[in-house]
């Protein structure tokens, strides 16, 4: 199946005759846990000729072998209203949690929790359910297809006008995972997951470096940790793993890792590598910021997450991670925050990436942050990264590739040698600890070997404009903690 955009087009067609159905993110919603039931029993088919006595934890008539397979099968109001009253009330209420097949149920109870049937009519849900049906996920180009349904489903989510929800492109989180390179048994956590792009880069990058029994495969699952607080990527996530053989993806939690306050996470919560790229520009809810020291406290949740990173790793642990550039200039808390990281990590390297990345859904300039735990940082290598020829901005149809971060690999050096091979070059330069000291930490350090170009493009004004009012809004945070301990008398 190759016109992916096709079928998701025509399905989504279908659904708009819907009269139950309002909206882009009604759609989506509708077409994901769908995908998800038809991904689900594809892999059961293939567990059932690998494993003996292989039994479902799904009871057979929710199986979408029993109800959905058959294109003649039901449909109009017989459809509709097996849906919504066996489907649902069985797959969110009347799966048995326990015994053999507990964990796979609780996989499928999770993804069901809070998922709903919108469409009305049974009539069009059949015609929607076959179009699905074709696709056969056992086969290796209909899962490469849902790498390309991923895409295609963000982008309408984008269309939806729903903000953040915007994955990170693939050449930029197999390059992260190719510099942290993370060992077979080491923990690998992902706290805003989102549909897993990060994670199943993690399980290909294990594969192929390290596994070579199923005691080796076995170890690969049990180090995957996710955890994604919005329903539609979770279920994006769950699916994604289990096409990518994590058959029971209990470790995917559908929950908002900030809730929880900072003290409570222990040593065993703790763990060897990170790979995320947080949300950014949004504000969490009142009152989460109190889960953090009364020093760290702002709304910004990329803030946030990474006090939470620098938390999490273990002793020598590694993170890399996507912040904007608001990160890198801000001050007040995020003064604060950056100090912490110097001082309790290694810092060693930021890449600064171009505009358009993340085109065509956020316009901020972003930059990606490799840190171990453990030495506080004494330099920090930067890296621009260039446009390839003749490109001047990244957008769909010319989308970053992995290939373009090939000069980084062979410049990257060691770790363990403290990176000795590494030199400047025309887009590398290094920064003291000290001269950072000095710019009270202002880690947005511009290219030394460039000269300082002034900028006309009204994108690039707006953008700079929106950083403004990041800082702005960071401020206003600062003022905020400094007039709550004057009222209060704490510090």
């Amino acid at each position: 199946m190759s016109n992916v955009s096709g079928v998701i087009k025509s399905i989504q067609d279908i659904m708009r005759k819907d009269v139950g159905v309002d909206g882009d993110a009604q759609r989506i919603s509708q077409l994901v846990w769908m995908f998800f039931l038809k991904i689900f029993d594809d892999r059961e088919t293939e567990l059932e000729l690998v494993e003996d006595n292989y039994q479902s934890p799904l009871p057979e008539h929710v199986r979408w072998r029993h109800w959905a397979q058959d294109a003649e099968g039901m449909t109009g109001d017989e459809l509709a209203d097996f849906v919504n009253l066996q489907l649902f009330p069985t797959l969110k209420d009347k799966l048995n949690l326990k015994g053999p097949q507990g964990i796979r149920a609780q996989v499928v109870h999770n993804v069901f929790e809070d998922a709903y049937n919108y469409m009305k009519s049974g009539t069009l849900m059949r015609q929607v359910i076959n179009k699905i049906s074709e696709i056969d996920f056992n086969t290796k180009n209909d899962r490469h297809t849902f790498g390309n349904i991923y895409e295609q489903i963000l982008k309408d989510l984008q269309s939806a006008g729903n903000a953040g929800e915007f994955y990170t492109p693939r050449a930029v989180t197999t390059f992260i995972v190719d510099r942290v390179k993370p060992q077979l048994e080491e923990s690998v956590h992902d706290p805003a997951c989102g549909t897993g792009g990060f994670l199943t880069n993690v399980i290909e990058y294990k594969r192929e470096h390290f596994v070579k029994s199923a005691a080796d495969e076995e170890i690969l699952q049990s180090t995957i940790n996710g955890v994604e607080k919005k329903t539609m990527p979770h279920m994006l996530c769950t699916t994604n793993m289990i096409l990518h053989g994590i058959d029971t993806p209990i470790n995917i939690r559908h929950d908002n890792t900030l809730s929880r306050p900072l003290r409570d996470y222990t040593n065993k919560d703790r763990v060897h590598v990170i790979v995320t790229n947080p949300p950014f520009g949004g504000m969490e809810e009142d009152g989460i910021e109190n889960n953090f020291p009364a020093s760290f406290r702002t709304r910004e949740t990329a803030d946030l997450f990474l006090t939470l990173i620098v938390h999490l790793l273990k002793q020598d642990g590694r993170a890399a991670l996507v912040l904007p550039d608001g990160f890198l200039f801000g001050e007040g808390i995020k003064t604060r925050i950056k100090e912490k990281l110097l001082t309790e990590c290694n810092l060693h390297t930021i890449v600064r990436l171009p505009n358009g990345v993340f085109s065509p859904y956020t316009g901020i300039k972003t930059n990606l942050l490799f840190f171990t735990k453990g030495k506080p940082t004494e330099q920090v290598w930067y890296y621009e990264h260039p446009y390839p020829d003749g490109i001047k901005s990244y957008n769909k149809t010319k989308p970053m590739r992995f290939e373009e971060f090939q000069p980084e690999i062979d410049w990257w050096g060691k770790e363990s040698d403290g990176f000795k091979a590494r030199v400047e070059t025309d887009q590398a330069w290094s920064v003291s600890i000290d001269d950072l000291k000095a710019r009270n930490y202002n880690l947005d350090i511009k290219n030394p070997h460039k000269d300082d170009q002034v900028i006309h493009d009204p994108d690039q004004l707006l953008m700079k404009y929106a950083l403004q009012l990041e800082g702005i809004s960071s401020l206003r945070d600062q003022l905020k903690v400094i007039l709550t301990e004057a009222l209060t008398g704490k510090k």
